[in-house]
């Protein structure tokens, strides 16, 4: 007989996004339910790469471990023009001393979701699989009813409501957010090959044509590959034979089978806006652009773990409703900046016309070989990486910060802690924290704990050079450093951050 079941948070869709989401709010304490109205979950491979800031998150969420064990690790990136290729980017050395995970790994999102999905079951939660969505109401008291289609639960009432439940999703439709932004003109084709030759293994193939490119991901076993790229001219005349054929022509790229071979178009949206009331977007109902760059998902799991230690705070006390504006406020520019720029590199590498051509033709052919060797040494290396495993993001952390900083970024505050070879394991615990790093009172740092309330690291050794020794850092659940300050300063500055956030 189905029930109706009263919680903190309903989160709808149980892809890799709403099951980071109902994972960490498990973690954190916070009773939640998730639905989805597959029936299992997913069996296709789907998203692939994690970056090194996602994997940053799995360590907090205790998951790392099934993650590396399941991994292709890719420490490379091969460019490469037609059927030639050019010198490798080695991702380890853009990578040192930026992350504990240096490269990119490679894990299809139907183990992605086994993954969490037991992790979610360890920590005492469940998907309520078979149970769409049939409609959502705001309540009087500023809650959440959400009924389902489902067989043990007939309807939620939750304090809030997170869709995460796809491009399609249900929930944005159904509270009125636009998804605004364009399709692509362009098809694009994408396989998971078998026995590929022609491309590098166990690394990232990139690899340009006049009028054609292919991008290929390694998975593992017989050296299979997924392999995307786009269709020149009548789509819907495409077929997996036909693609082999410009593969072969053009790239000298061959493979032996398939597990999938599929079309699409690829969009480049972003949602008005993240929250609406007690309803939040993450994930793909929130932002989709193309897979250049490979971001989709890792950014969808950033949105859930952001929001996770957001609504925790507000619960908990530490913060009032309005703190849950600043999840629109971080992660919504993220979304923006990665669509604008994944759709300008997709202009350049699809575009038919003269100019991409040309660029592709001659700039790509002759000069990448040398930008490959060059751009590592002119351009400081690690920030390369910080751009692509999204370790660089900053977030502001109140309008006041921003304004008084006249729009300049911090190198520590705002961004996520740097890391300093032996940091990382306190931020387990997702709780707001103090670190201390070279030489500093540690007497004066357990005053400087009791007042706050909070828990208190040293680190003596100062092995990143973003960290300024004889500096106190008040750090975030979800590993941002949200103030610094010297010791004897540090209880007026990170009192006043809590304060704010306390007060709204």
């Amino acid at each position: 007989m189905s029930r109706t079941l009263d919680v903190d948070v309903v989160v709808v869709g149980a892809g890799p996004t709403g099951l980071m989401l109902a994972s960490c709010l498990t973690k954190l304490g916070v009773s939640s339910v998730l639905l989805d109205g597959k029936s299992e979950p997913t069996r296709e491979s789907r998203a692939l790469v994690h970056q090194a800031r996602t994997m940053e998150i799995y360590d907090q969420l205790g998951v790392i471990d099934h993650v590396l064990a399941q991994a292709e690790v890719a420490s490379e990136i091969v460019p490469g023009f037609e059927a030639r290729r050019f010198r490798s980017i080695n991702l380890r050395r853009l990578a040192t001393g930026v992350t504990p995970y240096p490269h990119l790994y490679v894990l299809e999102q139907s183990k992605t979701e086994r993954v969490l999905v037991d992790q979610l079951e360890n920590l005492g939660g469940k998907v309520y699989w078979s149970h769409p969505v049939r409609g959502l109401s705001v309540t009087a008291d500023g809650g959440v009813d959400c009924t389902t289609g489902g067989a043990d639960i007939h309807m939620v009432h939750a304090r809030y409501c997170v869709g995460a439940d796809g491009s399609s999703s249900l929930v944005r439709e159904l509270i009125g957010i636009p998804f605004e932004g364009k399709t692509n003109e362009h098809t694009f084709y994408v396989t998971d090959a078998m026995h590929v030759k022609g491309l590098a293994e166990k690394s990232i193939n990139l690899r340009f044509g006049v009028r054609d490119f292919l991008l290929a991901f390694p998975m593992g076993d017989q050296a299979d590959q997924r392999l995307l790229g786009v269709v020149r001219g009548n789509a819907d005349a495409v077929t997996e034979a036909t693609t082999r054929r410009t593969l072969q022509r053009v790239f000298d790229v061959t493979y032996a089978a398939s597990r999938w071979f599929s079309t699409y178009r690829v969009h480049h949206r972003v949602a008005a806006r993240f929250r609406k009331g007690p309803v939040f977007l993450a994930g793909d109902a929130a932002h989709v652009h193309s897979p250049v760059g490979a971001q989709g998902m890792n950014t969808g799991l950033q949105d859930a773990h952001n929001l996770a230690c957001k609504i925790s705070d507000v619960l908990a006390g530490r913060a009032t409703d309005r703190y849950l504006d600043r999840y629109g406020g971080e992660r919504r520019p993220v979304a923006q900046r990665l669509v604008s720029t994944t759709d300008a590199m997709f202009g350049v590498i699809t575009s038919d016309r003269r100019i991409p051509r040309a660029l592709r033709s001659s700039v790509v052919r002759y000069l990448a070989p040398i930008a490959a060797s060059l751009v590592p040494r002119l351009v400081r290396s690690s920030r390369i990486f910080e751009y692509l495993s999204q370790t660089r993001i900053h977030y502001w952390m109140s309008d006041e910060a921003r304004r008084a900083s006249h729009g300049r970024r911090g190198k520590v505050v705002g961004r996520r802690l740097p890391w300093n070879g032996d940091n990382y394991e306190s931020l387990r615990g997702m709780v707001w924290q103090v670190h201390a790093y070279g030489s500093v009172d540690r007497r004066g740092l357990k005053r400087l704990a009791r007042r706050l309330a909070l828990p208190a690291e040293t680190f003596p050794q100062v092995r990143n050079r973003k960290i300024r020794s004889g500096t106190c850092y008040l750090i975030r659940p979800d590993g941002f450093v949200a103030a610094e300050s010297a010791l004897q300063t540090a209880a007026e500055k990170f009192g006043a951050h809590l304060q704010m956030i306390a007060r709204g």
